[in-house]
C-alpha cells in the first residue's frame, strides 16, 4: 500500500522530537536532502525566485511557476515536501485552487501567509498583512480544500509580528488553528522571549525558521525543541552554500584555472541517477 505525502507528514509530526531539515529549490536539491537522510523538506519560495527568475522574493514569480517547480521537485523524491503557498495568489477561492493543486502536484503541506500582495521575505522590510477577516478566510478557505478532498496539510503563516506586534501575532495564530490549520508559522520573532511566548500561547505544531542573519535568534535544535517547536527549516543553508561554491569557481575559472573543489563527473553522474536509468532501461533491453 502506497503511504501519501500528506500521511508521511503526519506520522512525522506525531512522532516524539524535534524536526530539522534544510530547504530545497529544486529537483536536484531536493535529491540531495533525501540522499543524506533527512526526512522533510520545504520548497523555498524565496531561494526558487532566486534560482528559477534571477529575481528577489517580492511577489514575481507566479503560481504556474512554483507549481512546475514544485512538481518536479515531488516526483524526484519520495520525502514529503511542504511548498510554499505564498498568498494563496487571490481571493479565498484562489487559495482553495492552491491548495488543490499544490496536492496534485504531490507535495505534503502548503503554507499559505497573510501578507497583502506582492508578498515579501519574512526577514525583509516593506512588509504589510492583510485584515484579520482576509487572513483567517483564508486559512478556512486552504482547509475546506483539504477536507473536501485535496490529500494535503495546511501550514499557516502569521507576518503581523513585524507590523502590528505580538499580541496580533498571537491572535492570528490561535484563529488560524481554529480555522483548520495543521500546523503554524509566526514569522520573524526577534527574542527567544518572543519564541517562548509563541509556543506556549499558541498551541500546535510550531515552525521555527532558523535563517542564517535574519531577524530571528539562530539557535540549535535543543534550545528549540525546549522552547517548543516541532519544525526547524533552514531556508538559506543550500542555497547560499551553492551560490558561493559557484562564485569560487568563476573566480578560479575567470583566471584560467580548474576549480578543485567539486565532486566528480562520476558522482554528479550517480547524483541525478544515470545508473537508475540504465538499469531501468536494461529491464527492456530484450523487448526492444
Amino acid at each position: 500500500m502506497t503511504i501519501s505525502a500528506a500521511d508521511k507528514l503526519r506520522t512525522l509530526l506525531d512522532s516524539t522530537g524535534i524536526i530539522s531539515f534544510p530547504c530545497c529549490y529544486d529537483a536536484l536539491s531536493a535529491r540531495l536532502i533525501e540522499r543524506a537522510g533527512f526526512p522533510l523538506s520545504f520548497m523555498s519560495g524565496f531561494a526558487v525566485a532566486a534560482v528559477r527568475l534571477g529575481l528577489p522574493d517580492t511577489g514575481l514569480i507566479s503560481y504556474g511557476e512554483m507549481l512546475d517547480q514544485g512538481r518536479n521537485i515531488c516526483g524526484a523524491v519520495s520525502l514529503p515536501i511542504i511548498g510554499d503557498g505564498d498568498t494563496g495568489y487571490g481571493n479565498a477561492v484562489n487559495v482553495k485552487r492552491t491548495v488543490r493543486g499544490y496536492g496534485a502536484a504531490g507535495f505534503a503541506g502548503v503554507m499559505i501567509e497573510d501578507q497583502e500582495w506582492p508578498k515579501r521575505c519574512g526577514h525583509t522590510k516593506g512588509k504589510s498583512v492583510v485584515s484579520r477577516a482576509e487572513a483567517v478566510a483564508r486559512i478556512r478557505a486552504a482547509a475546506d480544500a483539504r477536507d473536501e478532498g485535496a490529500d494535503i496539510l495546511i501550514l499557516a503563516r502569521t507576518d503581523a509580528l513585524g507590523t502590528d506586534g505580538l499580541e496580533e501575532a498571537l491572535w492570528r495564530a490561535q484563529a488560524f488553528t481554529d480555522a483548520g490549520a495543521d500546523m503554524l508559522f509566526v514569522e520573524a520573532p526577534t527574542t527567544e522571549k518572543e519564541m517562548e511566548t509563541i509556543c506556549r500561547r499558541a498551541p500546535g505544531h510550531h515552525l521555527a525558521n532558523m535563517l542564517e542573519d535574519g531577524v530571528t535568534p539562530f539557535l540549535s535544535d535543543a534550545v528549540l525543541e525546549a522552547i517548543g517547536f516541532k519544525l526547524v527549516a533552514h531556508p538559506f543553508a543550500l542555497l547560499g552554500s551553492a551560490v558561493l561554491a559557484m562564485k569560487k569557481a568563476l573566480t578560479i575559472l575567470e583566471e584560467g584555472g580548474t576549480p578543485e573543489e567539486r565532486v566528480s563527473f562520476k558522482d554528479l553522474k550517480e547524483e541525478v541517477g544515470f545508473e537508475d536509468y540504465y538499469r531501468e532501461q536494461g529491464r527492456y533491453v530484450d523487448e526492444e
